[in-house]
């Protein structure tokens, strides 16, 4: 889009400086790898809304500058919908409740269930449970298991089986395990319930997933997603600020990840196979065009509404201003991106 408003392009780069290496060098651009994982950038000759020199950002016409700068984030939307109507065709993975779906043409493909969390020294942590494995079968020692799908079916299945010997069939990265348990008793679990720490037959919080594949719906499904993940999006950035600001770190953090929790995600997440890391990364290409939409000071929109400010109060924009303002912006990303990989260090090592 620079290129086509007369903007000369210095850089193109895959993830922030320092700079890691170059790989190439074409029509007078150059394509570079950086060291800060954090998506990437375009460097244009005279960035600041100052600069006149002739093929400079600054001496684009004001329509141009904000075809330049919404261009990413279009990009990061289409991105995101192109994936996500592909996936509704092969099998979008359901990660949420009441996640959007047309039911008179959902067809469900598959449907598991696994650990979602493994309670410290409970019967489930004393077979070697884990948290992900995949759940496939459950029943006496020495009887057939009976298979188990649907999170809401599994606490009525261990009540049933209530203080008895029983054998537990799970996949572990897709390898098949089994463990003999002993269940907690009626008694245990009924009296554990009028305390602050109640008990299940197993210990665990199972989880369910499940994908469903559409047809002529495909486009109808992908414009819904895009729509309820924005709104869930934008309600989990409004706990975190507003963890921030009652100084509830714990509230502030538990809505945001990193490079680390995101490569911890996807490796999780290999076990329930290629529809599960397409959509999440479908929903990292659609966070990046929300976040670089909003109003963040060194990011897209933050330079389009630093411009339209000035402009709208018709002041000059002067080098000086622009580098404090972004400077700024940049500094506290960057202070932030290392607070959030700090905790995710912690949350998952």
């Amino acid at each position: 889009m620079a290129r086509r408003g007369g903007v000369e392009v210095e850089e193109f780069g895959i993830g922030f400086p320092p700079k890691a290496k170059t790989l190439t060098k074409k029509n007078g651009t150059e394509y570079t790898l950086n060291w800060l994982p954090l998506g990437g950038f375009v460097r244009l000759k005279g960035e600041h809304d100052s600069d006149k020199a002739k093929g400079s950002y600054g001496a684009a016409p004001l329509a141009t500058k904000i075809k330049i700068m919404v261009a990413g984030v279009f990009m990061n939307l289409i991105v995101a919908y192109v994936m996500l109507i592909l996936l509704a065709l092969i099998g979008v993975p359901k990660l949420v409740d009441n996640q959007f779906t047309v039911k008179n043409n959902e067809t469900v493909t598959k449907q598991q269930l696994f650990v979602g969390y493994v309670e410290p020294g409970s019967p489930a942590a004393e077979a070697g449970l884990e948290s992900h494995d995949v759940l496939t079968g459950i029943g006496k020692v020495g009887a057939t298991t009976q298979a188990v799908t649907t999170a809401e079916a599994f606490p009525a299945l261990t009540k049933q089986l209530a203080g008895q010997s029983i054998e537990v069939q799970y996949l572990r990265h897709n390898s098949p395990q089994k463990a003999t348990v002993q269940l907690r008793s009626t008694q245990e679990v009924e009296a554990s319930k009028t305390t602050d720490n109640p008990k299940g037959y197993l210990g665990i919080s199972p989880g369910e997933y499940s994908v469903s594949r559409y047809t002529w719906s495909a486009p109808v499904v992908a414009g819904g997603l895009i729509g309820q993940f924005t709104e869930l999006t934008f309600k989990g950035l409004g706990s975190a600020l507003a963890g921030l600001f009652t100084g509830d770190t714990k509230k502030a953090t538990e809505q945001v990840s990193g490079p680390v929790g995101i490569f911890v995600i996807l490796q999780q997440g290999s076990a329930l196979g290629i529809q599960f890391i397409l959509m999440v990364i479908a929903i990292i290409s659609l966070t990046l065009a929300i976040m670089n939409v909003l109003p963040i000071p060194a990011l897209d929109g933050g330079r389009l509404f630093v411009t339209l400010l000035f402009r709208g109060i018709k002041r000059p924009l002067t080098e000086s201003t622009e580098d404090r303002i972004h400077g700024s912006g940049f500094a506290v990303l960057m202070l932030l991106f290392v607070l959030i990989t700090i905790v995710d260090v912690k949350r998952f090592f």
